[in-house]
């Protein structure tokens, strides 16, 4: 009998991903979930919100852009970019809306990237999680107990993940970062950057965790990304640098120092090109 039990997930132990790294320093999460029930025809206007609309009965339609996307029930309409758009129904139509929030800072670049709208339909036979994240959804509005705004903004968490994922799975290659974090080589290169984006990594290290030659490398990172490898390793250490601003009290020094810049004043000139802002200032308007 073996003396320790062995887990089969125990790759999750090794830190989080490029793209879980992302959501987390994005700030991107559920938020306030609402049933709607129409009394009449309905066309509601939404703008400057990130938002999935869940299909509970038929009729159903997001239009945005000229773009009309009908919804059968159990489909989900995820606008990640914030699109304004608007939503129709004929009497007595049903759905379900959650909202996301962010820091527009973060998320806006990486999401750029996205169509207006992700269709996702509930009736294909691979979808048993839209069906049962609806169902559970559902359950919350309906009767709600201790815990149901927690609960239900988890599952609006999974619903993003998964629409993401069905995207990139479905989509032509499009160059940005999601499209990037979701490649079998250049996945494990965002993750290891984004974990430790103070190390001096040079293109020969990132070659060989991708397991690519360099020039394969950067093409690559060019045709996936938008930029070279190192454009990618200097604008993560920024990123972060603006993370740790905002969530902490350390010294501009200090954190210079912590995303690996040998010295203040050089992390402060490269921190005003990326964010129109040095370190300082920057950290007050978002303070």
């Amino acid at each position: 009998m073996p003396d320790s039990p062995s887990f089969f997930a125990d790759r999750l132990d090794e830190g989080p991903d490029a793209l879980s790294a992302l959501l987390r320093a994005a700030r991107l999460r559920g938020g306030r979930v609402r049933r709607g029930r129409a009394t009449g025809p309905v066309a509601l206007r939404v703008a400057d919100r990130r938002v999935a609309h869940l299909a509970v009965s038929p009729g159903v339609t997001v239009q945005v852009g000229g773009t009309t996307v009908p919804l059968a029930p159990s489909d989900m309409a995820l606008l990640a970019r914030g699109d304004e758009h608007v939503l129709s129904g004929p009497d007595g139509a049903e759905w379900v809306t959650g909202e996301f929030t962010a820091d527009h800072a973060i998320a806006d670049p990486v999401l750029a990237v996205l169509p207006p709208v992700i269709h996702c339909t509930g009736a294909a036979p691979d979808a048993l999680w839209l069906r049962t994240s609806l169902e559970l959804l559902l359950r919350e509005t309906d009767s709600p107990s201790p815990g149901s705004h927690v609960m239900a903004a988890r599952i609006l968490d999974l619903l993003f993940i998964h629409a993401l994922r069905r995207w990139a799975a479905e989509a032509e290659v499009t160059p940005g970062w999601l499209t990037a974090a979701m490649d079998p080589r250049l996945g494990p290169v965002l993750t290891a950057v984004h974990a430790h984006p103070e190390h001096p990594w040079s293109i020969d290290e990132l070659a060989r965790i991708a397991a690519l030659s360099r020039s394969a490398l950067a093409a690559r990172f060019t045709r996936l990304l938008g930029m070279p490898p190192a454009a990618y390793v200097t604008a993560q250490r920024l990123d972060r640098a603006a993370e740790l601003l905002r969530d902490t009290d350390s010294p501009v020094g200090e954190v210079g120092t912590a995303v690996g810049y040998a010295s203040e004043a050089g992390f402060s000139r490269a921190f005003h090109r990326r964010f129109g802002a040095p370190p300082l200032r920057w950290r007050g308007t978002v303070g």
